[in-house]
């Protein structure tokens, strides 16, 4: 599970909010796809393919105060070494912070971004992982 949430902690993920994601299992995305990171259904979620780097890309349709992540996984398929970055528009990427989840199925909410840091555009990277299942709830 990721959820990027603001200083409020209110979900930035809206109707308008694009995603992209590395890889999709199979490239069988009905069953596996990224639309499952958001659908608020526990039994589903988006399955990388294998291999790394493995990462999702969050574009806001206004920019967005990100000051907290949370991010949940299915226990065995976790990124072990992970970094969150992000941009304004057509600037280039830039590190807030790497974390270290837990592998396990519980939310995490650990990660906490520098204030003030305004983006467009996040990507959160699994550097060290092999398969991932990915869920966001509300």
């Amino acid at each position: 599970h990721t959820v990027v949430k603001n200083n409020m902690a209110a979900s930035l993920i809206c109707s308008e909010t694009v995603s992209r994601v590395s890889s999709v299992l199979n490239r069988d995305g009905r069953q596996f796809g990224k639309k499952h990171m958001f659908d608020s259904n526990e039994e589903t979620c988006w399955h990388s393919d294998q291999g790394s780097p493995q990462w999702v890309l969050l574009e806001f349709p206004q920019p967005v105060r990100v000051s907290e992540l949370k991010v949940q996984f299915q226990g065995g398929f976790t990124g072990n070494t992970c970094r969150l970055e992000g941009c304004l528009k057509d600037e280039e990427f830039k590190k807030l912070t790497d974390f270290y989840p837990e592998d396990n199925s519980s939310l995490q909410i650990s990660y906490t971004v520098p204030l003030g840091v305004v983006r467009y555009i996040v990507k959160m990277s699994f550097l060290s992982s092999a398969l991932l299942c990915v869920q966001c709830l509300p």
